[in-house]
């Protein structure tokens, strides 16, 4: 079937700018095409850890975009967030509506850090009204490094292929070693049913170690979810609460999170 007849398939137009991404993914270009772009990303890299250099230890959520406020999804995210952000933890998310707002609305009513990792995409994600602190990237891969770096532990609620793609490279950076043990926490037991019975099919199959599975923490109970979490944060602290911020060096023009926004790589010429 061709674009032309099925509506859903998008169609490209000639004279349709094209994102500076799409460029970047478009293979080999010129010697100083590719050195801008290299750049590019090392600037976007740098700004990301300027910013959230005093985020302080954080909790990452992921989760849909479409699950809006009165849906239960948004109301047990909110309320993980909440019991989570009150321990003294810094909640993250990708920054948009949906599951991510249901999180940091969460932090926002227990006095807990708020931050977002949002993206530009071509229809804008806009963010949600409920950050302390927002930064926004162009790259994809520049995000999940963001939202993977600063995290101690890792909240998914139910999604779709982003969320599916964030989990599934935290479970490979887990059981390659590159990530430390972190809990994995999934939450609306319900929907990721399927999820798991495919885990289990592939372990059937000598593809995944149980141990692969046996690490993800599957629960509907908030109270559940930040055990875990403390549970970490005694491996890594040797105490329940988690450390706050570093301090900040005023020589480098630092400061700590405040209610303000970062636009990395706001020049969207290409």
């Amino acid at each position: 079937m061709t674009a032309a007849e099925n509506p859903h398939v998008p169609v490209s137009r000639p004279n349709e700018p094209r994102s500076a991404e799409l460029r970047f993914l478009e293979g080999p270009k010129s010697r100083l095409f590719e050195l801008r772009r290299t750049l590019r990303v090392l600037g976007e890299l740098l700004r990301g850890f300027r910013h959230l250099h005093f985020a302080g230890p954080c909790v990452t959520f992921f989760g849909s975009a479409r699950f809006r406020n009165g849906h239960r999804y948004y109301a047990l995210t909110r309320q993980t967030a909440s019991a989570i952000g009150a321990q003294g933890w810094s909640i993250m998310t990708g920054g948009g509506p949906g599951l991510m707002e249901a999180a940091n609305r969460g932090a926002k009513e227990v006095g807990a850090r708020s931050i977002g990792c949002n993206i530009e995409l071509p229809h804008e994600q806009t963010p949600n009204p409920y950050l302390d602190s927002m930064i926004q990237f162009r790259y994809f891969f520049v995000r999940k490094l963001m939202l993977v770096k600063y995290s101690y532990a890792f909240v998914v609620l139910p999604g779709g292929f982003g969320t599916m793609d964030e989990l599934y490279e935290i479970l490979t950076l887990i059981q390659t070693g590159k990530v430390q043990d972190f809990p994995v926490i999934l939450m609306g037991s319900d929907y990721w049913q399927p999820m798991l019975q495919l885990l289990r099919s592939m372990l059937a199959a000598g593809a995944v170690d149980a141990q692969d599975i046996d690490r993800l923490i599957v629960t509907d109970d908030p109270q559940q979810a930040l055990e875990a979490v403390n549970a970490c944060a005694v491996r890594q602290f040797g105490s329940s609460v988690p450390p706050g911020p570093r301090k900040p060096l005023r020589l480098l023009g630092e400061s700590t999170l405040s209610v303000r926004s970062s636009r990395v790589g706001a020049d969207r010429s290409a």
